[in-house]
This record gives structure tokens, C-alpha cells and sequence, in this order.
């Protein structure tokens, strides 16, 4: 079977058969009723975020991205970024790839901004797409999920292919938005997870995760576990996928000084 016949039948096997964007034959997510990116999935409730106006930078946070485009926080590859500064923000180039954080963090608050393309040109998946990476491997989902309809777990605000948002906090094309995350990394005995990480997320104000568990590192069409996983800190890594997303303000707070693992008790 040559290469695009593969591809189609592929497609069709994983995605949905009517105007629901999703998939119906993906794995289980475990502890729950629904499928990865599962098209049944409920959407979740659209609500205004009103004018929130962003958290103000404390004075003990390390500025990764500011007002003067010092890029030097991040690189690809151990090489600086490709991507291009328009004097007021950072702009994907698309087909560069990711860019990561030098410094790597465990627990954090992180504050970024985004915007979403204004020229809509794509749907579902393909408009405004990219995503923010904690430790380099467990994403929140950024999109454009003003009046785009996408499947529950993929749209802006969820832990990918894992927990969509409590509710859709979008904002409009072209237009500024914040996420503020609260993260605590995975808590481990002798290299085994004993803990998983968890994630409070504000967008654009509104809280759409609480204490959210990550069940692992994010996959796209397949479960997650922690099997092998035994990292303690990694980079912040934000994906190119394509599309010319901005992003301005993005800074850190490292709590990971102040989060010792727990001391073991023999009960």
C-alpha cells in the first residue's frame, strides 16, 4: 500500500465521521469515559472574559521575553531563536520549530501573553495553533477557540489530549490574551512517581483548571503514563505549528527553591 493510501485510510480510521472534528478510535484517556481528542466530547461553556487586565509582574520575577525583545533566555538546538521581533512582540516563523528556555524550572508561576492571528485561514486545529510546554513536556494548549470548533481536549486551555478547560475564556482573533500557571512537578520516591504534576491555570483571568492533574507527558492520538519519567526540571518550550502567533510579557516565578521534596516519614 503506497504512502497516501496509508495516509488515507489512516485518516479515516481516526476521525470522525460527521461535522464533529475529532477522533472516535483513539486509546481510552485512563480514569476516564472519553477517548483521546474524542469528538463526543462535550465543549466546554463559552463565557466573557471580560476586560481583565494582566498580574503585575512581582519584583523577584525573571523576565524571559520583555518590552525590549532580549531573546537570550531561549534558543533552538542550542542555537538563538529564528523566530522574528516586531518591536513589540515575538512572531513564529513557521517551519523553524520550537523554541525552549536555557534555564530549566520545576515548580513555577509562569505568565505569558498571546495573540492569535487576526486573518482567520484555517479551522479547527489549524487556526491560531501553538502551545506552552512546562517542563518541556506537559502542555497547555493555546488556540484560536473564538467560534472555532475543535475537539474538547484541544482547544485553547486544555492539558492536551487530557482535560479540556472548565470553560472556553477566549478572546478574539487579533486580540491580546494571558495565561497565568501555577505549576508543581511530579513528586517521586526512588525514581517512581509518587505524585503527579499538577496545574492551576488563569485565562485571561478566568480560572479554568484547579489543582488539574497531568496523568503524563503529552502525547497527540495516544495515552500518557509516567513510566520512565523521572525528570525533575526541564525548559519552558513554545511550539511553532505553523501559524504566526505572537507572544509578549512572559515571565517566571522559580519556586522550586522553596519546594524541597517532602521528607520521608517511617510510620
Amino acid at each position: 500500500m503506497g504512502f497516501l493510501m496509508t495516509t488515507l485510510v489512516f485518516s479515516c480510521l481516526f476521525t470522525a465521521q460527521d461535522d464533529l472534528p475529532g477522533y472516535r478510535n483513539t486509546p481510552l484517556i485512563p480514569g476516564q469515559k472519553w477517548r483521546v481528542h474524542d469528538a463526543d466530547r462535550p465543549r466546554p461553556e463559552v463565557v466573557d472574559p471580560g476586560k481583565h487586565v494582566s498580574l503585575t509582574r512581582p519584583a523577584h520575577a525573571h523576565v524571559l521575553l520583555g518590552e525590549k525583545g532580549d531573546l537570550s533566555a531561549w534558543n533552538q538546538g542550542g542555537r538563538d531563536i529564528g523566530w522574528d521581533w516586531l518591536g513589540e512582540a515575538l512572531q513564529v516563523k513557521p517551519g523553524t520549530g520550537d523554541i525552549f528556555t536555557r534555564d530549566f524550572f520545576g515548580d513555577m508561576q509562569l505568565h505569558l501573553e498571546f495573540r492569535t492571528p487576526e486573518k482567520v485561514v484555517s479551522r479547527g486545529q489549524g487556526r491560531g495553533n501553538s502551545g506552552v510546554y512546562l517542563m518541556g513536556v506537559f502542555e497547555v494548549q493555546i488556540l484560536d477557540s473564538y467560534e472555532n470548533l475543535s475537539y474538547a481536549d484541544g482547544q485553547c486551555g486544555a492539558l492536551y489530549g487530557q482535560c479540556p478547560p472548565r470553560v472556553n475564556a477566549s478572546r478574539g482573533p487579533g486580540e491580546w490574551q494571558s495565561y497565568d500557571i501555577f505549576f508543581t512537578r511530579p513528586r517521586y520516591e526512588a525514581d517512581k512517581v509518587v505524585e503527579p504534576a499538577r496545574v492551576t491555570v488563569l485565562h485571561n483571568g478566568v480560572l479554568i483548571h484547579n489543582q488539574q492533574p497531568f496523568i503524563g507527558p503529552t502525547r497527540h492520538l495516544n495515552q500518557t503514563d509516567y513510566n520512565g519519567y523521572t525528570a525533575r526540571k526541564g525548559p519552558i518550550k513554545i511550539q511553532d505549528h505553523g501559524n504566526l502567533m505572537q507572544f509578549r510579557n512572559i515571565w517566571i516565578v522559580d519556586l522550586e527553591d522553596q519546594a524541597a521534596e517532602e521528607p520521608k516519614t517511617n510510620e
